[in-house]
């Protein structure tokens, strides 16, 4: 079984182009199967932990759904019995569970944790999101994309809405993937110049930052969008609801894309902020698609780092 360049999947960057590729052909030869039920069980006798540190319906379900099918255990684990960083040193619970476990997927808000997680581990250690990036995410976005529209290589991707960590991942897959990307975000909202330069340094980077989003959108391939007030900025949500108020992804601004277009967004949508209903439920959506494939390309990569 094949395994990847890096033991850990913190952010895309972490892989290879070589990577990407490996997964995705996992992730296509492995969906069918799953879908009939019929997918060999390749890691039996293998546990993957769950770290929580926030709430989630996409990632604890696909993650631990994609465990199963693969034979796998998992653990659904929050805080409260760890204390990461507080109760027990990040490190000591790194060191302690990879005695335990097989691989750990962490969600939580401080990116540093883990970074520190998969320094000290012994296992992979794969982010299931924080406050800096979504690799997972936007991976299986990609996967989406070339479902939809037979590749992503050239393809125009435009993401409207707030500079957070799926704007960021989005910037470390266009390093890697050679597909121009616009970020379009009200002023003071752009992405972290740090993972833009980050970015740069590895790949070729071809980002533009837009503040207009109706000249953004023109002649866009894919239309994507995330709420514009994330977990944890909650006390924010009616001043951004303001300072958004142009960034919504409507059929108006959607028509502005290529007739064949494609929308998706991560969920869980706003309905009738960041999105409308006629768009998330139109024709140009693979939401839902997007959505399933979370399972099919987090079992690849399970499949090959706990290989």
């Amino acid at each position: 079984m094949q395994r990847l360049s890096s033991k850990d999947l913190v952010t895309i960057l972490d892989l290879s182009r070589e990577d990407i590729e490996t997964i995705f052909e996992t992730t296509r030869s492995q969906k069918p199967l799953a879908r009939a039920h019929e997918l060999p069980h390749s890691h039996p006798n293998r546990t993957l932990a769950c770290i929580f540190h926030k709430p989630s319906l996409r990632t604890r379900v696909s993650f631990e759904v994609a465990a199963q099918q693969l034979g796998a255990g998992s653990l659904y684990i929050t805080d409260r019995e760890i204390g990461l960083g507080s109760r027990e040193s990040v490190e000591d619970v790194a060191r302690v569970m990879s005695r335990f476990v097989d691989a750990i997927m962490i969600r939580t808000f401080d990116h540093e944790h883990v970074e520190r997680l998969a320094r000290a581990a012994t296992v992979p250690v794969i982010n299931g999101l924080t406050d800096l990036t979504h690799p997972c995410q936007i991976l299986a976005d990609v996967f989406t994309i070339e479902e939809s529209l037979g590749g992503i290589e050239g393809r125009k991707v435009v993401y409207v809405g707030d500079g957070n960590n799926i704007a960021h991942s989005w910037i470390n897959a266009a390093a890697l993937l050679d597909f121009p990307l616009v970020i379009c975000t009200p002023r003071d909202y752009e992405p972290d110049a740090g993972i833009i330069e980050k970015a740069r340094a590895k790949g070729n980077l071809d980002l533009t930052i837009s503040h207009d989003p109706k000249a953004a959108v023109e002649g866009a391939d894919v239309v994507y969008t995330d709420v514009w007030a994330s977990m944890g900025q909650e006390e924010e949500a009616a001043e951004r609801a303001r300072i958004f108020q142009d960034y919504q992804v409507n059929e108006a601004l959607v028509a502005r894309a290529k007739d064949e277009a494609i929308v998706l967004h991560c969920l869980p949508a706003h309905r009738g902020s960041e999105i409308t209903d006629e768009v998330i439920d139109g024709p140009h959506s693979r939401v839902f698609d997007e959505a399933e494939n979370r399972l099919h390309v987090q079992r690849a990569i399970l499949h090959h780092l706990m290989a």
